[in-house]
């Protein structure tokens, strides 16, 4: 049964045509004349083959008049339609939202040219999914970890046949265009003194060889802020330069794990600081719990002291400041203890450097000085878990759809794991605000984007809550 909504004012257009030229009807006619591209549009290649629209579905009806048939209805006679169907998707059922653009002539002047009203802008040229069925696929993807045949099966018990590569062709459409939103989220990074650095493998499909390769899904943790990933094919220091884009010289510290390619990429920068893990550190003695008990428990039990005293800052809300004064009175000398210690048991023959233990003291020994890093800043964190919990839903994704399905596909994995983590972090509902904003996307100039940032766009939504509520 049709459901009709009322009638629209068409928005200000900015379809997919080129600045001075007209864009096609939906006919394939020739239509009124093109607002200037956004700058930010991406560059998408032929539209794939679309799936058809179960005729079985519910029908929403929006009818889209031109606004001088909507200031003087009377003036106009209505001579034809142009229609276009797209499959929407509403929480638990698929629906057909159909689009109706009549067309009009003056009255009393049969053989004016008629009008019609122009297409809203779109993500893609007959795309058949709306943005609503896009988000519900991307976030059962990145946000529920929903491989894409598990998808096509809920979706076919439903009556809807979409084939998992119609739904990875939408899942990239959705991030040719967030990539606008992941350089605004990239840009803050770029401009943070303060940056949480990890790494964590993803497997991809090698073209050609039926055989799995390694990349590198590298994340940036602003502590209380954004979260973003970058992949690289590789685990050395062009993972950190991607992440961080050309050095710039103002005082930075990066806090990371033990991995060489860091220190790689701070050699010869005097601004970069960098800080260690004690969470690392922790977790080393504790594989080396049996070869030593009582001495290694001795250790933990100092190491969770240390955690002890900032978990109780942290309940307290203290502030860089008091963080500085009571890590100075009460954790530096417990560093200082366990400094001893390890340069004491550094030089037991009888601790084999290839046994855990071994291996746990010098790691200790050799990170020392950018352990210690955070006693002198009240702003550092103690450890690197925060980056680490952020890499967790990607791991949880890899385990359901065990790898990226090309090389060229971790990009756009890395531009969807962004947005949708960060609206997690902001306790926003990834599919409403990506139907929101891939619905406003393509009708938006490039210096608008910013406003779409899941923090920007959580503020906008709490002022216009706060009006309606006045």
């Amino acid at each position: 049964m049709d459901q009709r909504i009322a009638r629209s004012r068409p928005a200000r257009t900015l379809v997919g045509s080129r600045c001075g030229k007209k864009a096609p009807a939906a006919d394939g006619t020739e239509g009124v004349p093109a607002a200037e591209t956004p700058d930010h549009k991406p560059k998408t290649t032929k539209a794939s083959r679309q799936p058809r629209i179960p005729e079985h579905l519910p029908v929403e009806v929006e009818v889209l008049d031109p606004p001088e048939v909507t200031a003087d209805p009377t003036a106009w006679r209505r001579i034809g339609e142009e229609v276009r169907e797209q499959l929407d998707y509403r929480p638990g059922r698929f629906l057909r939202r159909r689009l109706v653009r009549p067309k009009y002539v003056r009255a009393g002047d049969p053989l004016a040219k008629p009008v019609i009203a122009p297409l809203p802008p779109s993500l893609q040229d007959r795309c058949t999914a709306t943005p609503a069925l896009i988000a519900e696929v991307v976030t059962a993807r990145y946000a529920h970890h929903l491989p894409y045949y598990r998808q096509s099966e809920i979706f076919s018990r439903q009556g809807v046949n979409l084939h998992r590569k119609t739904l990875c062709d939408w899942s990239l459409l959705a991030s040719d265009w967030l990539a606008a939103i992941h350089r605004e989220i990239r840009s803050e990074h770029h401009a943070s003194h303060y940056l949480q650095l990890d790494e964590t493998p993803i497997d991809y499909l090698e073209p050609g060889h039926g055989k799995t390769r390694t990349g590198y899904l590298w994340t940036s943790n602003i502590p209380g802020g954004s979260v973003l990933y970058h992949w690289q094919p590789g685990r050395d220091q062009s993972g950190i330069t991607g992440l961080l884009g050309a050095d710039t010289p103002f005082p930075r510290i990066i806090q990371c794990d033990g991995f060489s390619a860091y220190p790689s990429w701070a050699r010869g920068k005097e601004h970069i600081t960098l800080m260690g893990c004690h969470a690392h550190v922790r977790r080393k003695f504790y594989e080396a719990k049996d070869q030593s008990p009582k001495l290694v428990g001795w250790i933990l039990r100092q190491l969770g002291h240390l955690y002890r005293i900032e978990k109780h800052l942290r309940q307290g809300r203290a502030g860089p400041a008091l963080r500085d004064a009571i890590r100075a009175s009460e954790s530096r000398p417990i560093h200082q203890q366990l400094k001893r210690l390890f340069d004491l048991l550094a030089r037991r023959r009888s601790i084999l450097p290839q046994s855990n233990l071994g291996k746990a003291i010098r790691y200790a020994l050799n990170q020392w000085d950018h352990l210690v890093t955070y006693l002198r800043d009240g702003r550092i964190e103690i450890d690197n878990n925060l980056v680490e919990n952020a890499i967790r839903p990607t791991k949880l994704g890899a385990k359901n759809w065990l790898f990226i399905g090309r090389e060229a596909a971790g990009d756009k994995a890395a531009i969807l794991y962004t947005v949708v983590e960060n609206c997690r972090r902001l306790g926003i509902d990834p599919k409403d605000y990506l139907t929101d904003v891939l619905t406003r996307l393509p009708g938006m100039q490039n210096h608008e984007v910013a406003a779409l940032t899941p923090s920007n766009w959580l503020k906008t939504q709490r002022t216009v809550a706060t009006r309606r509520a006045a």
